[in-house]
C-alpha cells in the first residue's frame, strides 16, 4: 500500500524524528495560541452584558456609527500594537536570538493583559485600549519568532507540517476562547464582572506555560551558526536530529547553512547596519520575495475569513441566529470546525499535496463560501430581523449560509492561515529571514487592523451582502495571484530556495520548482548520492577539520 508519508520522509534519518524536535514544535507553536486566544475571546467578550455594560457597547446616547467605532477601537488595538512588535522581533531575534526573545515577549504579553483586566475594577476604556496595545506588542512578536524558529529547526521534509503547528495552534486558541465565552455566559452570573474576566484570564495561563516550557528548548542552529557559535550549532543540531555530530545528514546540514551565510557574508561585507534592509530591496530575488510577504498578507487579511473570526457572533445574527447563548455556541462550534480543519490540513495536507496545490484550494472553497453569503444576503436581508416572516425556503437558504461560515474556516485552514507564516518563514536566506519576516508580520497586522477597524463601519455603508461580496472579489483576486506568482517549496531545503528566485519574475511562480530541481548544495547531494557523496564531499572541503565534532558515534545522546 502507497504510504505518501513513507515516500516523502524515506531520505530522513528516522532518528532526526525523536522527542526533542516534537518538544520544540509544541513550545514554539503554542505561541500561536496568543493570537488565537485574543481573535476568539474579543469578539465574544463583546456579547456579554457585564461588558457591554461597563464600557457603553450599546448606549442608546451613542449613534450607531459611535458605537461601531467603539467596537472597532477595543477589538483592533491588539492589532495595531502588533505592528510594533512585529518591528520588534526583528531586532530582538536577531540580537538575543528565538529562546530569549520567547521570554521577553511572554513577559510584555501578561503586563498588557492585567492592564487590560484591571480596567474592570475602573471601567476605564482608556485601559482597556493602553493594556490591548501593550499585549499586542507581546502577540505581534509571536507571529515572526515561532514561525521562524520552526522554519530554521524542522528537517526539510517536515518542515510544512512544524511550522503549521503554530497555525494550528492560532485555531487551538480561538476553539478554547470561543467556549470559554459560551460557558461563562451559562455559568457565570451576568451581574458579575467575572463573566468575561475569568475566560480572558487564559491569556495568562498561556504566557506562563510558554515562557516556562522555554527554558527546556534549545536554541536554533542557524541562528547559533549567524552569532558564530559554531561548536555550540553543532552540538544543538546532533541533538535536536539525535544524530552523531558527525553523522552525514548533520554535516550536509551545518555545510549548507556555513555556506549560504558566508555567501551572503562575502556579498555585503563593508556595509552598515544598514546593509540588511538595503540588501532587501536592492535585488530582483529579494524584491520579489517581498512582494510574496506583501500580497500574501494583503489578499488573506481582506478575504473576510479573519473578520469571521473576530466578529463569529455578529456574522451567526447576520444569518438568522438569535440569542446570546445560540450565537456563542454557534461560535464555539465554529472554532472546533476550523481546529479540527487546521490539526488534517497539517498532518495530510500541507507536506503531502504541496503549498501551492493546498493554498488554490482552500482559496477556491472559501470563495464559493463567500460567494454564497453574499448572494443570500443582498437577496435576503431582513434575516436577522424577526419580526418579519419567513418562508420555508427562506429558512433553508439561511440554514445553507450559517453552514457556509462553516466551510468558509475549512477553506481559510487549508489555504491562507496556513501558508501565509509557513511561506514567508521559508524564503528568505537566513542573513534576511528576521527582517523579512518582520516586514511581512507588520504588513500582516497593519492589515488586520484595517480590517478589523472596518468591518463594522463596512457593514453600516456598503450592507452586509455588499461587504461578503468585497471579500469575495478579493478572494477571487487571491486565487489567480495564486496560480501565477506563488512558487512551489515544498521539499526543498532552506539554502537550496535561493537558485529559485534567482529565475526571471515570470518563471518563479509557474515554472520555479520545475526548473530549480536538484539544487540544493549539500543537502540535495545526500538526496540523489547517498550518504557516501556527502562523506567524500565534507572531506574534499575540509569542512570537518573546520567544525570540530564534539559528539560521536555512539556516544550517550
Amino acid at each position: 500500500m502507497w504510504n505518501p508519508w513513507r515516500e516523502n520522509l524515506k531520505e530522513t534519518p528516522k532518528e532526526s524524528l525523536n522527542w526533542r524536535l516534537w518538544y520544540g514544535v509544541f513550545v514554539f507553536g503554542l505561541m500561536g495560541a496568543a493570537r488565537g486566544i485574543d481573535e476568539g475571546l474579543i469578539g465574544t467578550t463583546a456579547e456579554l452584558d457585564p461588558f457591554i455594560e461597563k464600557f457603553g457597547l450599546e448606549d442608546p446616547s451613542k449613534s450607531k456609527h459611535e458605537r461601531a467605532e467603539l467596537l472597532s477601537n477595543i477589538t483592533s488595538m491588539v492589532q495595531m500594537g502588533s505592528i510594533l512588535g512585529a518591528l520588534v522581533a526583528f531586532f530582538l531575534t536577531d540580537k538575543i536570538g528565538r529562546l530569549w526573545a520567547t521570554r521577553l515577549l511572554c513577559f510584555i504579553w501578561v503586563l498588557g493583559i492585567s492592564i487590560f483586566l484591571a480596567s474592570a475594577s475602573t471601567g476605564s476604556i482608556g485601559m482597556v485600549y493602553a493594556g490591548r496595545f501593550i499585549a499586542g506588542i507581546g502577540i505581534g512578536q509571536t507571529t515572526v519568532v515561532a514561525p521562524t524558529y520552526l522554519a530554521e529547526t524542522a528537517p526539510r521534509a517536515i518542515r510544512g507540517l512544524c511550522v503549521c503547528a503554530f497555525a494550528g495552534a492560532v485555531y487551538v486558541g480561538i476553539m478554547l476562547a470561543y467556549f470559554a465565552s459560551w460557558g461563562s455566559s451559562i455559568h457565570i452570573s451576568s451581574h458579575t464582572d467575572a463573566q468575561w474576566l475569568v475566560p480572558n484570564s487564559m491569556h495568562l495561563m498561556f504566557a506562563a506555560i510558554i515562557f516556562t516550557l522555554s527554558f527546556f528548548a534549545r536554541e536554533s542552529p542557524r541562528w547559533l551558526i549567524k552569532v558564530g557559535r559554531h561548536e555550540e550549532a553543532l552540538d544543538t543540531l546532533s541533538r535536536l536530529r539525535q544524530l552523531p555530530s558527525d553523522h552525514p545528514y548533520v554535516q550536509s546540514e551545518i555545510i549548507d547553512i556555513n555556506d549560504q551565510l558566508d555567501r551572503e557574508r562575502e556579498a555585503t561585507m563593508g556595509t552598515t547596519w544598514l546593509g540588511p534592509i538595503r540588501e532587501l530591496f536592492a535585488s530582483k530575488a529579494n524584491l520579489y520575495r517581498i512582494q510574496l510577504s506583501i500580497m500574501s498578507q494583503l489578499l488573506s487579511q481582506w478575504s473576510g475569513a479573519n473578520s469571521i473570526t473576530i466578529y463569529a457572533p455578529q456574522y451567526f445574527a447576520m444569518m438568522g441566529t438569535t440569542g446570546q447563548n445560540e450565537k456563542l455556541f454557534a461560535t464555539a462550534i465554529f472554532g472546533l470546525v476550523k481546529f479540527i480543519s487546521s490539526i488534517c490540513c497539517a498532518f495530510f495536507l500541507i507536506d503531502l499535496i504541496g503549498r501551492k496545490r493546498a493554498l488554490s484550494s482552500g482559496i477556491t472553497i472559501q470563495l464559493v463560501s463567500m460567494l454564497y453569503m453574499a448572494i443570500f444576503l443582498l437577496i435576503d436581508n431582513q434575516v436577522a430581523d424577526k419580526s418579519t416572516p419567513q418562508s420555508a425556503s427562506q429558512k433553508h437558504a439561511a440554514m445553507g449560509a450559517i453552514v457556509m461560515i462553516y466551510f468558509s474556516g475549512f477553506g481559510w485552514a487549508l489555504g491562507w492561515n496556513s501558508i501565509q507564516y509557513l511561506i514567508n518563514s521559508e524564503i528568505y536566506p537566513l542573513r534576511l529571514r528576521a527582517l523579512g519576516g518582520s516586514i511581512a508580520m507588520c504588513f500582516h497586522f497593519s492589515q488586520q487592523y484595517g480590517n478589523s477597524k472596518a468591518v463594522p463601519l463596512m457593514f453600516l455603508g456598503m450592507t452586509t451582502g455588499g461587504t461578503m461580496m468585497f471579500f469575495s472579489c478579493v478572494t477571487a483576486v487571491g486565487l489567480v495571484w495564486v496560480w501565477f506568482f506563488l512558487p512551489e517549496t515544498t521539499g526543498k531545503s532552506l539554502e537550496s530556495l535561493d537558485a529559485m528566485f534567482q529565475l526571471p519574475w515570470h518563471q518563479i511562480g509557474r515554472k520555479g520548482a520545475q526548473l530549480t530541481r536538484g539544487s540544493g548544495g549539500m543537502a540535495e547531494v545526500m538526496d540523489v548520492e547517498g550518504e557516501k557523496a556527502v562523506t567524500n564531499e565534507i572531506e574534499r572541503a575540509g569542512s570537518v577539520a573546520e567544525v570540530q565534532p564534539t559528539q560521536r558515534a555512539g556516544e550517550k545522546v
